[in-house]
């Protein structure tokens, strides 16, 4: 399969996804300011085009963050997982491959500039889609939307 039908693929077939390193407000932080952190936009498109999403933030756990309640860790999440998002450091990513692979998700796709050989194997290895150094809502735009992303400037393809 080309990249794009992978992707394709991956987001048709998915209903829920969970974002790992979502965002919620801060104690001291500006509220919008926080709106504006990639996650949070990218978690909000998602919702608006009917995804269920859960965010993940141990730091956060129990805060809201569009209406949906943060959990501690992916093993939290009781209902099955088609999509993993990684909203991530790549040194972090192996750890969460594994975690991947125990909960039976079907694609783990790492944010603009995430990537990682290990994590990559890891995700292949059990079946796992991998997809890495992408916008899961520039990719969503670009291929159902034939609408150029909305951050033209981050592609470095």
């Amino acid at each position: 399969m080309t990249d794009d039908s992978l992707i394709k693929q991956s987001l048709e077939s998915a209903k829920t996804i969970a974002i790992v390193g979502a965002s919620a407000v801060k104690e001291g932080e500006v509220l919008a300011k926080t709106r504006l952190k990639p996650s949070i936009i990218v978690m909000k498109y998602l919702l608006e085009f009917g995804y269920k999403v859960i965010p993940v933030n141990p730091f956060s756990k129990g805060k809201k963050v569009n209406g949906e309640v943060i959990v501690e860790k992916l093993e939290d999440i009781s209902t099955n997982i088609d999509i993993i998002n990684v909203f991530r450091p790549s040194k972090e990513t192996p750890e969460i491959a594994k975690q991947a692979v125990k909960l039976g998700a079907k694609t783990l796709w790492l944010q603009f500039g995430i990537k990682n050989t290990e994590t990559e194997r890891i995700s292949n290895s059990a079946g796992i889609t991998c997809i890495m150094n992408k916008c899961i809502k520039q990719e969503y735009q670009r291929l159902f939307l034939k609408s150029k992303p909305v951050f033209p400037v981050l592609l470095n393809d």
